[in-house]
């Protein structure tokens, strides 16, 4: 099994600025993807921004120029830096982590940006 935990959600103003965290946990010998989704009011769960199995970085268009993805192997954490925040990026923020052919949720963080 593998624990996931989210940390670093909250309330931040249009053009600020958030950080959100997870830590992986447990049986974890082989991460093939790591990253980051969210889901919005009244829509489905989306593509953030994660890394892919060779360790390329794909991003969402909404994501592209303002976030920015980054992992601690060592550590095997996972980091989400939000700047530009905009109020449609106010959503319930998942890690995902694909151990092998398994996939793992976060229990969500919330990010709220107020205008």
């Amino acid at each position: 099994q593998v624990q996931l935990v989210e940390s670093g959600g909250g309330l931040v103003q249009a053009g600020g600025s958030l950080r959100l965290s997870c830590a992986a946990s447990g049986s974890i010998f082989r991460i093939n993807a790591m990253g980051w989704y969210r889901q919005a009011p009244g829509k489905q769960r989306a593509l953030v921004a994660t890394f892919d199995r060779d360790g390329s970085t794909i991003y969402a268009d909404s994501a592209k120029d303002r976030f920015t993805i980054s992992r601690d192997n060592a550590k095997n954490t996972v980091s989400l830096q939000m700047n530009s925040a905009k109020p449609e990026d106010t959503a319930v923020y998942y890690c995902r982590v694909v151990v092998a052919s398994t996939v793992y949720w976060g229990q969500g963080t919330q990010v709220t940006v107020s205008s």
